[in-house]
């Protein structure tokens, strides 16, 4: 089993206006199996919390701890992380012009494993998890996101998760964008991912449609960089009904 355990966490980034607190003291444990959804209103903090545990380096940790199984993720790299076992499918994921989407998965899984897959066994997993995403297999000659509709984007984000099998999964967003059709096949990806390797799962969202296709065991509310409530799936359905004001007024003002 893998755990993914976040301590007293602080995060800023730079502004024109100088050093701004994003982060102000997360905790949260994503153990394998687990899938805990984020939820919270714009401007909260949600994506920064993904991005940091991710790498990337406009957030600047001033305080608090991330490990993977004991490991200290703040000592690595970004590919470490990534060796290590997490995943970041973006809210909004870039194109990469000239890089086909064959050539981008078969190297990311060789540098994540050690060591090139087996073909007949990759074209296998990939043959199927295009399938089961309703992908056709002229996507693989594609350059990677490279005029892709938000759908394909999320799809081959999908893609990714499936075929590289991490131990946990951060999922930004995964549904902004997306057409009833287009959020079924993604949460069914998710779903199959989750049941076929085990992964825990951090899913960021701000509405509850997708967690009617994607079964949280946990959910917390995210507000002004911190959680602020957490429970079972039950205080999604409140959220649906209530929305975030009665967190956002009990929030003190921010100099």
């Amino acid at each position: 089993m893998s755990t993914l355990e976040i301590k007293d966490l602080h995060v800023e980034v730079e502004t024109d206006q100088g050093a701004k607190e994003i982060l102000r003291g997360v905790n949260l444990t994503i153990n394998s199996g687990e899938i805990h959804a984020i939820m919270g209103p714009n401007g909260s903090g949600k994506s920064t919390l993904a991005s940091t545990v991710a790498g990337h380096p406009a957030y600047e940790v001033t305080q608090g701890s991330i490990t993977l199984d004991g490991e200290d993720v703040l000592e690595m790299s970004v590919d470490e992380r990534a060796k290590a076992g997490l995943f970041l499918a973006m809210q909004y994921p870039v194109e990469i012009p000239g890089v086909s989407m064959s050539n981008f998965l078969r190297t990311a899984k060789t540098a994540i494993d050690g060591e090139a897959p087996a073909l007949r066994t990759w074209l296998k997993d990939l043959k199927g998890s295009m399938s089961n995403l309703r992908i056709g297999e002229e996507f693989l000659q594609r350059n990677v996101n490279e005029g892709f509709s938000g759908g394909e984007k999320k799809r081959a984000e999908i893609m990714q998760l499936e075929v590289l099998k991490p131990k946990i999964a951060l999922l930004d967003e995964t549904d902004s964008g997306l057409d009833v059709d287009a959020l079924r096949v993604v949460s069914e990806g998710v779903n199959r991912a989750h049941e076929n390797n085990g992964l825990g799962i951090m899913l960021i969202t701000h509405y509850t449609r997708i967690l009617r296709y994607i079964k949280p065991d946990f959910v917390h509310v995210f507000v002004a960089g911190k959680m602020v409530d957490q429970g079972g799936p039950e205080l999604a359905d409140k959220l649906e009904s209530e929305g975030y004001d009665s967190y956002l007024q009990a929030q003190p003002a921010q100099a």
